[in-house]
């Protein structure tokens, strides 16, 4: 059975890269939000195993909208993807309750393997 993903990100760019990466994996796209308001109102009809967030976006960031999702959804697993490899981006999301932080650019095995850890 696959495990279905929420990828939240603005960048058309990463959505073709997820797409990519994760054909012929046990995962799926199940919905893609390009912001994290889009990503909150949606959690709930999508039920998803695991959501990649972004943190630069219009609107809400992720790590706000993380924030959010799980203060609703405690069980919820959230994996940061962004370029904003700081140690207090890091921080932030370990403390809101991220359950791995992906560098972008990304590699096939990089983010299979975060995914693993987030979901055991």
């Amino acid at each position: 059975m696959s495990k279905r993903i929420m990828v939240v990100d603005d960048s058309r760019l990463v959505r073709v890269q997820m797409e990519n990466i994760l054909a012929g994996t046990d995962y799926e796209i199940a919905a893609y939000c390009r912001s994290g308001e889009e990503a909150i109102s949606r959690y709930d009809e999508v039920k998803p195993d695991l959501v990649t967030m972004d943190i630069i976006m219009s609107g809400m960031d992720g790590l706000d909208a993380s924030e959010l999702i799980l203060k609703e959804h405690p069980d919820a697993k959230i994996v940061v993807v962004s370029s904003l490899a700081y140690d207090d981006t890091f921080e932030r999301a370990k403390a809101i309750g991220a359950k791995g932080f992906v560098d972008k650019p990304f590699h096939q095995e990089q983010l299979l393997k975060v995914f693993e850890e987030a979901l055991s």
